[in-house]
């Protein structure tokens, strides 16, 4: 089964249901895991309380939209496992959604969390994170050598550019909402890397793919891990994630 890692709450809805709805069209099992095996809901405001004028800038898009709601009906979904009862020998994969609200907390904060993602990386099986879920990546730590297991790994994640853009623009009405933490994303991920170079940013003005047109998502693929940067980035995510699985899965067999 690949695994979702998801917090309590706050999770992003792109970031979930579209690489899910991905991975289910090819027919392969996915679980779900939360910090006490609750079901686990993403942040409302980008599910539907909105941000007023800015909403067709930051909502989540309408087709995601559609997946969460598919997701969020799933038994598996409405059945997850507790981080603590994972079991490494039934995990074949694991995804790392982002989100940037309180919520996401329990997961990035989480060793428990960290240690899952690490072991799959570390052990070869495909994994993937974006945008904040690359903190969880970054803060997972190979035990043998004592550092990040993104290490000797290239990444991208949620860039400065974006993290505090979204926040200039709402900082007004909704405070630190998009700060998560006072140090961005991509200057914590870029601490954990043997070479600040490692971090592959994209292009400057990103643009949001769709189904039809994955050329305008970014991902970053190193080895058995995927990154990403931002729901823009989703579809291509998706996409190279279940081609990535199927890779290993016909390797294995």
């Amino acid at each position: 089964m690949i695994l979702f890692l998801l917090p309590a709450r706050d999770y992003d809805p792109t970031e979930s249901a579209v690489p899910w709805a991905a991975l289910r069209g090819a027919g392969i099992p996915v679980r779900f895991a939360t910090p006490e095996g609750r079901v686990a809901l993403a942040d409302e405001r980008l599910v539907d309380q909105g941000f007023s004028i800015l909403s067709p800038l930051l909502m989540t898009r309408s087709d995601a939209l559609r997946d969460y709601d598919r997701m969020r009906e799933d038994p598996d979904f409405q059945s997850p496992l507790a981080y603590s009862d994972v079991v490494d020998s039934e995990v074949s994969g694991v995804v790392v959604p982002g989100g940037h609200a309180p919520g996401m907390k329990s997961m990035l904060e989480s060793t428990t969390a960290q240690d899952i993602f690490g072991r799959a990386l570390l052990t070869g099986k495909p994994v993937a994170a974006v945008c904040h879920g690359v903190l969880l990546a970054a803060r997972a730590k190979d035990p043998e050598a004592g550092r990040s297991v993104l290490y000797d790994r290239r990444t991208t994640a949620v860039t400065a550019t974006l993290e505090l853009s979204a926040w200039n623009l709402t900082r007004l009405r909704l405070g630190n909402y998009y700060r998560t933490y006072p140090q961005t994303v991509q200057a914590e991920v870029t601490a954990a890397l043997r070479d600040p170079r490692q971090f592959v940013r994209g292009p400057l003005f990103p643009q949001r793919d769709t189904a039809t047109n994955l050329n305008r998502g970014f991902t970053v693929h190193d080895r058995n891990y995927l990154s990403a940067r931002w729901p823009g980035d989703c579809h291509r995510l998706a996409a190279e994630y279940r081609d990535l699985v199927l890779e290993y899965r016909s390797a294995a067999h």
